[in-house]
């Protein structure tokens, strides 16, 4: 197993608390697994602060940031039962991913953090 990229993302809450006031900037980061799930989350900001934080995070282990066809909304951040976070790949991401490593056969490793005025989240792309 070798790694394929690493990426780091930090935010200002302040930020993305602004920011989901506008709903075309909320439809156009999360999809709509993520605004459907945010309707049960009691901390709206840290919710979607940690989830964009990833995405930034996702996209530079990428290599590639946001072109080329991505798009924050194609990301997903989803969490199992006790609440562990992961990226769901998508048909159109696992397509990024082969045609950027030549490989199918990925494990994505995620991890998120808030804290009143920031989030975080690092993000580990392993060839299995």
């Amino acid at each position: 197993m070798s790694t394929l990229g690493i990426g780091v993302d930090i935010i200002d809450n302040s930020r993305i608390k602004k920011s989901i006031t506008n709903k075309k900037f909320v439809s156009r980061i999360f999809s709509n697994d993520e605004i459907i799930r945010s309707k049960k989350a009691f901390n709206k900001t840290a919710f979607f602060s940690k989830r964009f934080a990833a995405k930034e995070a996702f996209s530079k282990a990428l290599g590639t940031g946001f072109r080329k066809g991505l798009n924050f909304n194609d990301i997903s951040i989803i969490n199992d039962k006790y609440g562990k976070p992961s990226i769901k790949l998508n048909n159109k991401l696992q397509s990024i991913i082969k045609k950027k490593f030549k490989t199918k056969k990925i494990n994505v490793y995620l991890s998120i953090s808030d804290e009143k005025k920031h989030s975080i989240a690092f993000v580990i792309l392993e060839k299995k």
